[in-house]
């Protein structure tokens, strides 16, 4: 189980942020209290999100810069632009096997070989 921080850098007011998600709601919101960025900011929940956040595709917050560094320092996982697409990827596939989605699990696989593609890319 983990945390992870992309290297999105998205100017916000004075801010620039990125992402942060986790394995569980449990570790994200674990970790949320321990850099002090508050729970009503978290997204695509559908108990705890409000608002356009609920409308999310993949649970996580929107942190900025220092507290990303913060997460880094707590033991969050790095990742690049494309981290969010792999996470929400295998969490398609693992639903996709649970009920028996084929569908699912074929359109998991595909993002996730869209992820490959594209680190490769820019690796290459």
């Amino acid at each position: 189980m983990a945390v992870y921080v992309d290297d999105m850098q998205a100017p916000f007011g004075n801010m620039i942020m990125c992402h942060m998600w986790a394995d569980s709601d449990d570790e994200l919101l674990a970790m949320v209290d321990k850099i002090g960025v508050q729970r009503k900011w978290i997204q695509g929940h559908p108990t705890l999100s409000f608002g356009k956040h609920k409308r999310a595709s993949w649970v996580h917050f929107d942190i900025a810069q220092s507290k990303r560094a913060q997460a880094v320092k707590h033991g969050a996982i790095e990742t690049d632009r494309v981290g969010p697409m792999e996470h929400t990827a295998k969490l398609m596939i693992a639903k996709g096997k649970e009920i028996g989605n084929a569908d699912l699990v074929a359109w998991g696989e595909k993002k996730l070989a869209m992820v490959s593609d594209y680190r490769a890319s820019r690796n290459g």
